[in-house]
């Protein structure tokens, strides 16, 4: 990992963090979990750069704070809405080295790696070791930017994928576009589906019930273009005229939320359309757990957990067609993203048609059972055999 607060020792493996493997001679001022660095070299903590899916707004008015002067001359095309800080490349060089020193010291058979932030590190401990390397894919750039991609990150991505012996895709639907996209030979890839756990301690009586008498539509996810918020206010609009006291709720933060706010305002359903801002992992369950549907409108979703978390409140899902987690499920009901109509159609039917909602939830309770994350564990433990083997 590239930094642990807390280590733990656990009987099956062992968790490294990076920043010991960091350029030693350092010592940070002031005390700490750095102090063991030494030398001659002192740190100082500061305000970082580093912070995803922030707004060109956001992030000048941030340089502005760290900097104590205007941001606007700061900002570069390179760091558009939705991508990262500058600080983000350093990090991950600098997290590479230090995979290739753990990849001299350690004993391991072979690497698995997450996405292109961890491509440096796997190469790197790659050439060290000469043992094989496993990609995962949980998201693709094409995901995250649609067309108008990071060039630098699409060719992070694909060279990931070119040096690993293995690649895992979350979904049907990202190992098409690791095909299409990227030019990888579908033979090499490997479909495993994400799960979900089901804690019957998140179930109990610690959440209040549904209140029959009102109805609450859910959006909960990250507030940018990828996850389709547009859409989801928009049907919410298209509802309310038919049916004015539904209440709508979108959760979670994100670089459109100031244009989902103003866009809400435009519509005029500020009355029955809430923000929650950024939620805790309880908080999140409350809000399901009260919720009398989810949506899920999303652009380009390589997976998607969230609806499956809805489900274990038992909370009737409606989801894109254009995501993984639709080809696991086949009691939701789907539409294709942008559909406003579609969408806003399938809320009404939902809301005024209690049987079917009933139906969705008992047969989604049993599709759950055969969703779990010791089946996908299995899966990978496979793939980790066949590279070795």
């Amino acid at each position: 990992m590239p930094r642990i607060k807390s280590p733990e020792k656990f009987k099956h493996f062992k968790i490294l963090s990076a920043l010991d493997y960091c350029p030693t001679g350092v010592h940070l001022e002031g005390g700490g979990e750095e102090d063991t660095w030494g030398g001659n070299l002192k740190l100082r903590k500061v305000d970082s750069l580093l912070r995803p899916y922030m707004s060109v707004k956001q992030y000048e008015e941030l340089l502005s704070n760290i900097t104590g002067e205007s941001g606007a001359h700061l900002m570069s095309d390179k760091y558009a809405p939705g991508h990262y800080g500058p600080d983000i490349w350093m990090e991950v060089a600098r997290y590479g080295r230090a995979a290739e020193k753990i990849a001299r010291s350690e004993t391991f058979d072979l690497i698995h790696g997450h996405d292109w932030t961890s491509v440096s590190a796997c190469v790197n401990a790659q050439r060290t070791s000469g043992k094989p390397y496993v990609y995962h894919a949980h998201a693709l750039e094409f995901d995250r930017s649609g067309e108008n991609i990071n060039q630098d990150i699409y060719n992070i991505e694909k060279y990931g994928m070119e040096k690993a012996a293995r690649v895992i895709a979350v979904s049907h639907y990202t190992q098409e576009k690791i095909t299409s996209r990227y030019g990888i030979d579908p033979a090499k890839i490997t479909v495993i589906h994400n799960a979900v756990s089901r804690h019957d301690s998140q179930l109990g009586e610690i959440y209040p019930k549904k209140d029959n008498a009102e109805k609450i539509v859910l959006f909960l996810g990250r507030i940018t273009h990828q996850k389709g918020p547009e859409s989801f206010i928009e049907a919410a609009a298209c509802v309310l005229q038919y049916m004015p006291e539904v209440r709508f709720v979108m959760a979670g933060t994100g670089d459109l939320m100031v244009d989902m706010i103003e866009k809400v305002a435009e519509k005029g359903i500020g009355r029955m359309f809430h923000f929650t801002g950024f939620l805790q992992k309880e908080e999140a369950e409350r809000i399901y757990a009260r919720s009398d549907i989810y949506v899920m409108p999303s652009v380009s979703e390589p997976f998607g957990i969230s609806p499956l978390e809805a489900m274990l409140f038992d909370v009737p899902v409606i989801i894109s067609k254009q995501s993984g987690v639709s080809e696991l499920l086949k009691h939701a009901l789907k539409v294709d993203f942008g559909d406003i109509e579609a969408l806003a159609d399938k809320i009404i039917s939902l809301l005024k048609h209690p049987c079917l909602a009933e139906e969705l939830t008992n047969a989604g309770r049993e599709e759950l059972k055969k969703i779990k994350w010791e089946y996908a564990a299995a899966k990978i433990l496979a793939v980790y055999q066949q590279v070795i083997n």
